[in-house]
């Protein structure tokens, strides 16, 4: 199991966000989670992430606690977060922008070069956009450059957080073919994905995780 968070609780100015939240997730596995803006999606991934504290419950990642991992270190163990405000660096190029999990966690050139030929085969347009400035790209760019940047530091789990919010019709096919070809070229790494339609996912979701008001209230295969 790549990640077992289990009576996950946690509050936002003193609002409970999450009110204990399961959820398991094996290696291979694409899971979507499913929720109305509110729900307690965005609220789900910075608790893994480390950002939103957690109240309670424990959080599990290849069968070590993560309760004591600092948030700038839980990349280092092999967690990409692509967040759906992209958060990207206006003033670094994209190369740049992609390359700061590999600073932070001290990547080695073989693994900076696996990963980047990973994510070129993944959005073979970041390799164009390579020396454009992050401020400069469409949304729908960053969009890509934040996968990019969260496959860099994502060896075993990539959360990626209301990836298809914002983009036009086109561009969303084009994301969900980015992220078909992930799966076929690493078949092993896990995904969490947010989304308010669940008709987005359902076509490369292996489940299907609905939240409401902080509590998963069901969960199915998506076949």
């Amino acid at each position: 199991m790549i990640l077992q968070a289990s009576k996950l609780v946690a509050y936002i100015e003193g609002a409970k966000v999450l009110r204990e939240v399961d959820l398991d997730i094996r290696a291979g596995e694409t899971v979507a989670l499913i929720g109305r803006n509110g729900a307690g999606k965005t609220s789900l991934l910075r608790g893994i992430m480390g950002t939103l504290p957690l109240a309670q419950g424990s959080l599990l990642y290849q069968g070590q606690s993560l309760a004591a991992r600092e948030a700038h270190a839980r990349a280092g163990l092999g967690i990409g977060f692509a967040p759906e405000e992209r958060r990207l660096i206006g003033k670094f190029t994209v190369i740049e922008n992609m390359m700061v999990p590999a600073w932070a966690c001290k990547l080695s050139a073989q693994q900076i070069r696996e990963r980047l030929d990973l994510i070129y085969s993944v959005a073979p347009e970041l390799e164009q956009l390579n020396h454009r400035l992050g401020g400069l790209l469409s949304g729908g760019q960053q969009k890509m450059v934040a996968l990019g940047r969260a496959l860099m530091a994502g060896e075993n789990l990539v959360l990626l957080d209301e990836p298809f919010q914002g983009l036009a019709p086109a561009l969303a096919l084009r994301y969900a073919d980015s992220l078909k070809t992930l799966r076929a070229r690493k078949p092993d790494l896990a995904v969490l994905i947010t989304e308010s339609n669940p008709k987005l996912l359902q076509p490369m979701a292996d489940r299907i995780v609905t939240i409401e008001r902080g509590e998963i209230i069901s969960e199915e295969s998506s076949q």
